[in-house]
Formats: C-alpha cells, sequence, structure tokens
C-alpha cells in the first residue's frame, strides 16, 4: 500500500469498542475479602435423557473496588481480565440492596 492509501484506510476506520462481555445477574454470598465479592449465579440446565430441568449454581469471586456489595444484595457482574487466580469478574452494578426487616430479632 502507498502512503497516501493508509492515511485513507485510517480516515475512514470508526472507533470500534470492545466485543460484548458476559453478564450475569447473582446475588452476593460473601464480601469478607478486601475488595472482592463472592456471588452465586443460579441456571437452568435441561437434563439430557429425562428433559426435566435442573438448577445449578455456581460461585464466581468478583473485584468490587469500593466494596459497596453487601451480603444478601442482587448484583450484576461482567467477564473481564483475571485479577488472581480465581477472580475473573467485575461488579458492574447493584440492581437490588438486601431488604432488612425492623423489629425482627433472629
Amino acid at each position: 500500500m502507498t502512503k497516501e492509501k493508509k492515511q485513507a484506510a485510517t480516515k475512514n476506520k470508526e472507533v470500534v469498542s470492545r466485543k460484548m462481555r458476559n453478564e450475569v445477574v447473582g446475588v452476593v454470598v460473601s464480601n469478607k475479602m478486601k475488595k472482592t465479592i463472592a456471588v452465586q449465579i443460579f441456571t437452568l440446565m435441561r437434563h439430557a435423557r429425562y428433559g426435566k430441568f435442573i438448577r445449578t449454581s455456581s460461585v464466581y469471586k468478583a473485584h468490587d473496588e469500593n466494596s459497596a456489595a453487601s451480603n444478601g444484595d442482587k448484583v450484576r457482574i461482567f467477564q473481564s481480565r483475571p485479577f488472581s487466580k480465581t477472580k475473573r469478574w467485575v461488579l458492574a452494578e447493584i440492581i437490588e440492596k438486601k431488604k432488612e426487616v425492623q423489629g425482627v430479632e433472629i
């Protein structure tokens, strides 16, 4: 390519954003670590032979920069680069805070 064609090609390029990242919604089950939360995700899988739907769960560790999420919160997390051996997700938003009931002792 000549220099003119290269310049024309770079001018016509649009700004391309990143690919769509995997996003899941789950419930925080642990926030005892620094800047890390454990989020439990439930999925429905169909049994191969019998066709019955089976509910399976997975627990993912996600990066929470401000330690904003607490146990019981409903959150959205997305996949990202590895932060550690087991942490590959990042907190995107807190969808719903845990509802606290006043006057009830356990």
